[in-house]
């Protein structure tokens, strides 16, 4: 079986995070800094290289496989 990595070194060791970003147009919530938008970010610890997914879109499982393109 062909085992994908990280697109940037190749390798498969990853920690995960979720964060929050303000926004949302003219709603002043970077005043009260109230995150609208909420991401799974997937960081190789090798390289550094990271993406982001709309926690809306994909749950953390699919993150990972999304970052290893699987």
């Amino acid at each position: 079986m062909d085992q994908k990595g990280c697109m940037k070194c190749g390798q498969r060791d990853v920690s995960t995070k979720e964060i929050g970003i303000p926004g949302g147009g003219f709603s002043h919530s970077y005043v009260v800094d109230i995150p609208h938008n909420s991401f799974h970010v997937v960081t190789c610890r090798n390289c550094g290289y990271s993406e982001f997914y709309n926690t809306e879109a994909v749950d953390d499982s699919r993150a990972v496989e999304y970052f290893f393109g699987e």
